[in-house]
């Protein structure tokens, strides 16, 4: 298992820096220098040099990645442009918010998906409200339903807050209430997407010959569907979890849009609309650290439900 985990670690370091290096070099290069953005087309050759020079723009786009990566890795993501806080203070503020919004999305699809097509009574009975659900969920854009649930929900039946976040210390209850219609929006895709992947795996494994012998055998459908099928139908829904955090990341700018919540996605969005550099930067390396880290978790997981996978080190 040491060897597993060695082997994914060595081959996310690789990822990383391609992707970082194309990130900065995107950002950095195709946006255009800070100090022509910042100064306006006005402004002269001289007056852009030199505070290209101030800012560390200045020097080939390799050194100035360096740099960046360097600084990044001991903690120092410089200073907004745009309010001069620190970028770094403005990620600790945000992230965990994006974090709960993201691990409450996936964790209430991870379980409700397998568990309301495990069941065999329940399967039956709900086969084709799965079916529409998960079309509609698929289709459906987030910032739509977001704004059908503000209308029902809080405008209408006046149950829950229209906008806004409230932290823990405010009140668990507070906080809950604020945080069920954000975690439905981003919830709805993810569900819908498991339950596809679920399904369809779910009868391959079906017409397997084990889950035949243990018919044969006289077991309950609920055991068999439990026991046999469930654990080895699940395994795509382990790594298609670990891959979803860049499209939840994606998802959380509009919901976080349109609930103004203050998570990453809406940092991301501001920090786009001022040209804010540093931002964007520190923005992007996090969702790609956090992309790896999850690809991984999903990896061990995956190990440790199919031991088989572990050969492949």
């Amino acid at each position: 298992m040491l060897a597993f985990i060695g082997f994914r670690v060595l081959m996310m370091i690789p990822n990383v820096i391609i992707l970082t290096f194309l990130l900065f070099a995107c950002v950095t290069t195709f946006l255009g220098t800070p100090a022509a953005i910042m100064l306006g087309e006005e402004a002269s050759p001289e007056a852009v040099a030199e505070l290209n020079a101030r800012l560390g723009f200045d020097g080939p786009l390799l050194t100035r990645y360096l740099r960046w990566m360097e600084n990044a890795f001991s903690g120092d993501f410089g200073r907004s442009y745009a309010t001069q806080e620190s970028v770094g203070s403005m990620i600790v503020h945000a992230l965990p918010l994006t974090l709960e919004l993201a691990l409450w999305a996936i964790v209430i699809a991870f379980i409700f998906a397998p568990l309301m097509n495990s069941f065999p009574v329940l399967r039956r009975t709900v086969q084709s409200l799965n079916s529409v659900i998960s079309l509609v969920g698929i289709t459906i854009p987030n910032f739509f339903l977001g704004l059908l649930l503000i209308y029902v929900l809080s405008v209408e039946l006046r149950l829950l807050p229209t906008t806004g976040w409230a932290p823990w210390s405010d009140g668990v209850l507070a906080h809950l209430e604020h945080m069920v219609m954000p975690v439905l929006t981003l919830t709805n895709f993810y569900f819908s997407t498991f339950t596809l992947i679920y399904v369809s795996e779910y009868r391959a494994v079906q017409s397997s010959l084990f889950v035949q012998v243990a018919r044969s055998k006289g077991l309950s459908e609920t055991r068999i569907s439990f026991r046999h099928i469930l654990p080895n139908s699940i395994l795509p829904l382990i790594t298609y979890a670990g891959l979803s955090l860049g499209q939840l990341v994606g998802g959380a700018v509009v919901v976080e849009t349109v609930f103004s919540m203050p998570g990453m996605g809406r940092l991301l969005v501001s920090a786009i609309a001022a040209r804010d550099f540093p931002v964007m930067l520190a923005v992007g390396l996090v969702i790609i650290v956090g992309v790896m880290v999850m690809n991984l978790l999903a990896d061990l997981a995956y190990g440790l439900v199919n031991p088989t996978v572990r050969t492949v080190a």
